[in-house]
């Protein structure tokens, strides 16, 4: 069940909704935690109910062995604490393993030791990778005694808030046991309804007005790239660009429907999507982007493996094992291991460059920084989008093929291009492409300066780690704009209202959502 699709919409969310103000009113919060776990399976065995004994059966392993570790660790028995958490994570990775990478592993074999066995084809289980980091995390803070008392009810709510099921946020124990104990959990306030629904609805819109209306642009520059033809200048960048929008706003809506969805039952869910495009740098962004999957990775693989702590040689190869790993995270393949490590070396670059330059604080260098870091992940990201290594370098080579013209108008300086790995026989600069190219700036500026969905609505503490606070420490670029001879300053903060204005603005954008949901497409990130 996809929350776009219109079993979703208009039948599982407000029948939920309806069950869970009669169930709060008349029996109380832990009657609400037995229904959103019940709705919770239904969602996810709508998909496929052969994986709900699955998901259930992992969950109460994880229970069962993080019990285990905190007995032992009780006891002062640290031996069996190491003992328990290693067969937790080897029995959470394997499971993983055998439903992600089992076909990698084969196809892996066959191509270096020239074998034949047969692929397998096994059904990905959706959401499979990010509730197995998500229990992966939580045995291993029992095992160091940071975790809160509770009982099976509330881990499994922890484990399977059907929001936060298939493609994360990736959760943190302490975000969800704090907000479900105690006789004011999952409260009934008309404001949790105002703020879900907005921010539900804001995330529908992206998803299927802005999101699925860039996908047919980014075909066309890869079907002829896996056929082999040769792409120009400007096909080549639009379809890497064009994916570029498509995976922001596709990742960025199903985020902000995760939020608004959890909100309406009072759970708040932590941000996970926070403007990535407008980075100074590879490491902003990845502080930005998919920031609960950052964070696990930063807690539980680069730190353990060291960190900063042992000198600038291992701090280089603690990022690059981290997002190498990160890569095939995001897919069995090896496109996907290379996508991390370039990311990897990106990440490197950037340490490596800091550590000699200083940073400048103008708007003109933090201009210069975003669109390096923007043009540099794109190039990066192809790798990420092209099924195989093959079709990225063909996409690669369209990049640098520049239209014939322009190698006749730049005469003498064209050689020298040649020479750095241009070619000139792309088609002539048309209306088409111009047009192209105003949108690009069109939807940066954008993307840029004004408020996003957190900011528009800071003032409600729209997500478990973002209020007022957050707003102020990084405003919209708007709002920074100093007063010019032309322009004034904007000195007040852009922001959504629950007044008539903002309720037209809701309306209207749940209306041409709706009025988009011709097909349902599925979110990017549930392949991952």
């Amino acid at each position: 069940m996809l929350f776009n699709s219109p079993v979703f919409l208009f039948l599982f969310l407000p029948a939920t909704v309806a069950a869970y103000i009669a169930v709060r009113h008349w029996l109380g919060p832990r009657a609400v935690l037995a229904l959103l776990l019940v709705a919770s399976i239904f969602f996810y065995g709508w998909w496929n109910p052969l994986y709900v004994p699955l998901l259930l059966g992992l969950a109460l392993f994880n229970f069962l062995v993080a019990r285990g570790i905190t007995a032992y660790r009780a006891m002062g028995r640290s031996d069996w604490v190491s003992i328990l958490l290693t067969f937790g994570v080897v029995v959470d990775l394997a499971v993983l393993g055998y439903f992600k990478y089992t076909d990698f592993f084969i196809e892996t074999a066959n191509t270096l030791f020239k074998t034949d066995f047969m692929l397998q084809h096994i059904l990905l289980p959706l959401g499979i990778s990010f509730f197995t980091f998500q229990k992966i995390a939580y045995l291993v803070d029992a095992s160091r005694g940071e975790v809160q008392q509770h009982d099976l009810l509330e881990y499994c709510f922890f484990v399977m808030f059907f929001p936060q099921l298939l493609a994360g946020p990736i959760t943190h124990h302490s975000e969800i046991f704090s907000q479900v104990k105690g006789p004011w959990a999952f409260a009934i306030k008309p404001s949790n309804f105002m703020l879900g629904l907005t921010i539900f609805v804001i995330g529908l819109f992206k998803k299927v007005v802005l999101a699925d209306h860039f996908g047919p642009l980014v075909s066309p520059a890869y079907e002829a790239a896996a056929a082999g033809q040769p792409l120009d200048f400007f096909l080549a960048w639009q379809g890497a660009i064009a994916f570029k929008f498509q995976l922001y706003f596709d990742f960025s809506g199903y985020s902000e429907m995760a939020l608004g969805a959890a909100r309406l039952f009072g759970v708040q869910l932590p941000l996970n999507f926070n403007s990535p495009y407008r980075a100074l740098n590879v490491v902003d962004f990845w502080r930005r982007w998919h920031m609960t999957l950052t964070r696990f990775l930063l807690r539980y693989v680069y730190i353990p493996l060291g960190g900063s702590r042992r000198g600038v040689p291992r701090l280089y190869r603690n990022l690059l094992i981290t997002l190498a790993l990160s890569g095939l995270w995001h897919g069995a393949a090896w496109h996907f291991a290379l996508w991390g490590t370039v990311q990897g070396t990106t990440m490197i670059a950037n340490h490596a460059w800091r550590s000699f330059w200083r940073p400048i604080n103008a708007w003109w260098s933090h201009t210069t920084a975003r669109l390096v870091t923007f043009f540099a992940l794109t190039m990066v990201l192809v790798l990420h989008r092209a099924p195989s290594v093959d079709v990225a370098l063909q996409i690669y080579r369209g990049m640098f093929n520049l239209p014939e013209t322009w190698g006749a108008a730049l005469g003498p300086m064209a050689e020298a291009l040649k020479w750095l790995g241009m070619r000139f026989d792309g088609p002539p600069v048309e209306a088409g492409h111009l047009e192209l190219v105003a949108w690009l700036i069109a939807w940066m500026a954008f993307m840029w300066f004004l408020p996003n969905t957190q900011q528009l609505l800071a003032r409600w503490h729209p997500a478990y780690n973002y209020g007022v606070v957050e707003r102020e420490r990084d405003p919209p670029l708007i709002e920074r704009i100093p007063a010019t001879r032309w322009l004034p300053a904007v000195n007040w903060p852009l922001e959504w209202r629950p007044n008539l204005a903002g309720a037209v603005f809701v309306g209207v954008l749940a209306a041409l959502a709706i009025l988009s949901l011709r097909h349902v497409s599925e979110f990017l990130y549930f392949k991952y």
